[in-house]
């Protein structure tokens, strides 16, 4: 038997399974096969997508149906948007405190240079009383107190709390040397010391009124800076309301300490700060729209009408009766007093309120980006 010898060498796909892959089968029938079956297969794919352009619609209006449900502003995985800041009634105090030092230190300065002694001891003694009370709920709220003093071991002109640590550590001494000839007995006065610390009281009550401001609104810058919504987006007004309800609480308390026909500056510092801060305080309540729902609902709105009322309140009985009463001059430095406490509990409570509703921090970023591409010509993507 002779075998016949072939030149030709098997095809590639000899022996394939799919009969539809060998596509140089004899008389092109696997071709034609696999051509017919692509083109049904085709077909059936184009009726499932006109179907589902046709009978399905995402959201928001268009053709694309969402594979993830909408987002609700409620967490990122189950997280806040933003961490909200951990601090309590502390911080609250110490913002008021150290408002009330910077303005007594001012009226202090004031009432050594026009001769009203009572005045002048009774607001130098609180300057140092409120800043040390107030650096004590600062301390109280660090949790450890060396880390005040790890703050001045740098000097960072960016950070409003280092600005502020060394505002406060050049501040507390002027204050409190101007407080400490005020209370030197007659003995120790008539001494070589004494005579030094009454020589550098004033000066040292002039360098303290002259950091007053700084330390009376350092803390709305702090505020301010932070990524906290209600915060951030009020930087505009804080810093009036801040300086405001200091010159306030000032002024009411110069009315307590020193008697009618010597607290005339306290009066006119005290209506002068009210009616900034109330002026202020409901532009700001005005102006945020969404983010400021913070300071017009829950705790913080029932402070901060506590405080304007307060505030209001004691400025008319300043204005009205102070001058002729000494009562009425201290019940109306009572009420600024505790209208200052509530308008800084209410600022601090509808920050942290702000920060722990992702809504305060998405919605507005969101108005940002479309009105950004509406003002540069081009659409917001969906």
């Amino acid at each position: 038997m002779t075998r016949r010898w072939s030149l030709r060498e098997p095809a590639s796909d000899a022996g394939a399974r799919d009969v539809a892959a060998r596509m140089w089968a004899r008389g092109g029938r696997a071709v034609r096969s696999r051509r017919d079956g692509l083109q049904r297969q085709g077909g059936r794919l184009d009726r499932a997508r006109d179907g589902r352009r046709e009978g399905r619609r995402g959201d928001d209006g268009g053709r694309e149906q969402p594979m993830v449900p909408r987002a609700e502003f409620a967490s990122y995985y189950g997280r806040p948007v933003l961490k909200p800041p951990v601090w309590n009634d502390d911080i609250a105090y110490y913002f008021f405190l150290g408002g009330l030092s910077a303005g007594c230190s001012l009226l202090g300065a004031g009432a050594d240079q026009t001769g009203r002694p009572a005045l002048r001891r009774g607001t130098r003694l609180a300057a140092l009383g409120s800043i040390a009370a107030g650096s004590y709920y600062l301390i109280h709220d660090l949790g450890r107190p060396e880390r005040f003093h790890h703050m001045l071991r740098v000097i960072k002109p960016t950070s409003p709390m280092s600005v502020g640590t060394w505002i406060i550590a050049a501040y507390g001494p002027a204050a409190g040397l101007a407080a400490i000839s005020e209370l030197l007995p007659d003995g120790v006065r008539r001494t070589a010391l004494g005579r030094v610390v009454d020589a550098l009281a004033r000066p040292a009550g002039l360098a303290a009124a002259g950091l007053a401001p700084a330390v009376a609104s350092y803390s709305s810058v702090l505020l301010s800076q932070t990524a906290v919504p209600a915060w951030h987006e009020a930087h505009e007004e804080l810093p009036f309301i801040f300086t405001a309800s200091a010159a306030a609480s000032a002024g009411g308390l110069g009315m307590i300490v020193a008697p009618v026909d010597q607290a005339a500056p306290a009066r006119r510092l005290a209506m002068f700060g009210a009616i900034v801060e109330l002026a202020a305080s409901r532009r700001l309540e005005g102006r945020l729209g969404l983010v400021g729902e913070p300071f017009r609902t829950g705790e913080a709105q029932r402070e901060l009408e506590r405080a304007g009322m307060l505030t209001a309140v004691g400025v008319l009985g300043s204005m009205l009766l102070g001058r002729r009463s000494r009562t009425v001059a201290a019940l109306s430095g009572v009420a600024l007093l505790a209208g200052g406490v509530y308008e800084r509990l209410g600022l601090v409570h509808a920050g942290i309120a702000s920060a722990k509703d992702p809504k305060y921090t998405v919605v507005p970023q969101r108005e940002r980006i479309t009105r950004r591409e509406r003002d540069d010509g081009g659409s917001p993507e969906p």
